[in-house]
């Protein structure tokens, strides 16, 4: 049973938002608020991750890097990427399972 006192636990994300030729790869532990700041088309992954991880894709897909910011061209390497790590799975339905997760653990 989850304790309205208490506040939700922090899962934090990595996330892919494409934006026509373009994906946002960026992190965020509140997914919801932060999408609805960014203009995009459609959420395309969620992996488990915080900014160590978001700075590792970073530097993986810098040859796709638009300058200095955090969107990429789309390529064949990042599409794989990005598929991979959806593996099939509905991105908010793998967010709802971490976080259930990390309520549990708070025992």
């Amino acid at each position: 049973i989850v304790d309205g006192e208490l506040p939700p636990p922090r899962v934090d994300v990595v996330y892919y938002l494409g934006y026509a030729d373009r994906i946002k790869i960026g992190t965020t532990a509140n997914p919801r608020q932060r999408f609805a700041a960014i203009r995009h088309d459609d959420l395309l992954a969620l992996e488990r991750g915080d900014r160590s991880l978001e700075r590792h894709r970073h530097a993986q897909f810098a040859d796709e890097r638009f300058g200095t910011t955090e969107w990429f061209a789309v390529s064949p390497a990042l599409t794989a990427h990005v598929e991979a790590v959806r593996g099939g799975v509905e991105p908010w339905t793998r967010h709802a399972r971490w976080m259930s997760e990390a309520f549990a653990l708070r025992g």
